[in-house]
């Protein structure tokens, strides 16, 4: 597959090694933990046709060749269900925004695979083709969505009159007296 993306390929590179960016990319992904050189504890919950399971396993990033390629491979272990491995090698090429010469754009290019067992393994090699080829589209997808998006604009801070009106503020109430007028230090009060 391909895609690309109007941001640089160093912008892409970093997200690629980004915890919370492979969280957020991987499809069906409930947690990723960094173990350090590249490798991660993940969880994913998968259906491959009728069969749905949570997979328990290892994201590791190797061949790096910064910022240009690398290999992404993933083990699982699904229980009952089985298990999954695969790898996608994603390169990463400078482009300009029409395709010509430049440097602004990112070319991503990846080729996936995937094996599994189990229970899995039953369903045909159709549908697992299928589902892998989806998921891995599906992927990059979320990736190109993540390194993209704006970051969220931050909220103005509302001031005091409009948190009155809108009745989550409520000025201090004080006594009559402490609103009277107090006579400056040695002048006698009434002078």
């Amino acid at each position: 597959g391909e895609q690309l993306l109007p941001v640089t390929r160093d912008r892409v590179w970093a997200a690629l090694l980004d915890t919370e960016t492979l969280r957020a990319a991987i499809p069906g992904c409930e947690a990723v933990t960094a173990d350090g050189d590249g490798r991660y504890q993940v969880s994913v919950v998968a259906a491959v046709g009728p069969v749905k399971a949570r997979f328990k396993g290892r994201l590791q990033q190797q061949d790096l060749q910064p910022p240009a390629r690398y290999t992404l491979s993933f083990e699982g272990d699904g229980g009952m269900a089985g298990f999954a491995r695969g790898s996608a090698e994603v390169e990463l090429g400078e482009t300009g925004a029409d395709g010509t010469a430049g440097n602004s754009h990112t070319r991503l290019t990846y080729t996936a695979q995937a094996q599994i067992g189990g229970r899995l393994a039953q369903i045909g090699s159709r549908l697992v083709d299928a589902t892998a080829a989806r998921m891995s589209a599906q992927f990059f997808e979320r990736l190109t969505a993540a390194i993209t998006q704006p970051a969220p604009a931050a909220a103005p801070t509302p001031t005091l009159a409009e948190l009155a009106a809108a009745g989550a503020y409520a000025a201090p109430s004080m006594p009559p007296e402490a609103l009277a007028p107090v006579a400056p230090r040695g002048v006698p009060a009434g002078a």
